[in-house]
């Protein structure tokens, strides 16, 4: 799922090709990709665009009229930009795509894989009906370490499921959470209000660190151009999507913990003082057999070991 960082390029890149531009139509061709019904999509057409803004995980195109549409590419979707042709006329969107917004500059469309049918459109009228998508989440660049502080505090949770909580941190998945408590050298189980005071000075610092070498990374890999290789999985990653890799830190094999659709990959090295923490699944499979350091694991994996 795009997190700030991607959200970010994404919306600098339409910032720079659509504002001040007109909408000149908005098709929906995936049925269940509008999630609103009182406000028309055609009520943004004929209108120029005023301000692209970034909401939590969403990206909102206000036009001059007070409308805003709201995208959440959830999971699958990803954006993508056809510019016009040497008339100025945009492309046609191709059958692939969910979402046509053709502009005086060009056309911007959403493509998502897959049959979940996550991806979500609202269209808006005025800013209170805007807000209303806002989980709430701080924004952690622009907070400070006391209000970071008494934030993550509010409710004692897994660090993980802190970072990750909409209402409390705005952008933040499960990518961005992984590398961000790698960088901190923190468990994703420790629990919020057991942190220290220099455990959480260091997550603060860490977020931000984390966040915005990555935002100025993908920046740099775009280069002006439109983002469209937007992925959970990036060359360079410390953790995130690594199971069984070397940390870059400390050489340590990364682990992970898996639930549903989701994992959380953490270097026992440097963040569980080497203790392996429980997989959900497998502990309950293995129960007592489950290691409990990387090293046991370890041995277990060793040629000629009686199987169990």
């Amino acid at each position: 799922m795009p997190e700030l960082p991607d959200i970010t390029i994404y919306r600098e890149a339409l910032e720079s090709r659509v504002r001040g531009e007109s909408l000149e139509q908005v098709e929906v061709r995936g049925p269940f990709l509008l999630r609103t019904v009182e406000t028309a999509p055609g009520e943004a057409e004929g209108r120029r665009v005023s301000e692209v803004r970034r909401i939590g995980k969403r990206i909102a195109i206000g036009m001059d009229n007070g409308v805003w549409l709201a995208i959440h590419l959830m999971i699958a979707g990803r954006l993508h930009w056809r510019g016009g042709d040497a008339k100025g006329r945009a492309s046609k969107p191709s059958r692939k795509d969910l979402l046509a917004l053709r502009f005086s500059s060009g056309t911007l469309t959403l493509t998502e894989a897959g049959a979940r049918h996550r991806a979500s459109l609202h269209v808006l009228a005025g800013e209170a009906e805007l807000k209303g998508l806002d989980a709430g989440g701080i924004d952690v660049l622009a907070c400070g370490a006391a209000e970071f502080a008494e934030v993550l505090r509010s409710a004692n949770h897994t660090l993980k499921r802190a970072l990750t909580d909409p209402h409390l941190f705005s952008g933040i998945g499960n990518a961005y959470s992984d590398e961000i408590l790698h960088s901190a050298r923190l468990s994703p189980v420790a629990l919020t209000q057991r942190l220290s005071s220099e455990e959480v000075e260091r997550l603060h610092g860490a977020t931000r660190t984390t966040l915005v070498e990555w935002t100025e990374r993908l920046r740099r890999e775009a280069g002006g151009e439109f983002p469209e290789r937007v992925t959970a999985f990036r060359e360079g990653m410390a953790v995130h999507g690594r199971y069984g890799k070397p940390c870059p830190r400390c050489g340590t094999p990364v682990q992970r913990i898996r639930h549903g659709e989701h994992e959380t990959n953490y270097c026992p090295g440097c963040q569980t003082k080497g203790r392996l923490l429980a997989d959900r699944a497998l502990s309950r499979l293995l129960r007592q057999d489950w290691p409990r350091t990387v090293e046991e694991m370890e041995a277990r994996r060793a040629p000629g070991r009686a199987a169990h």
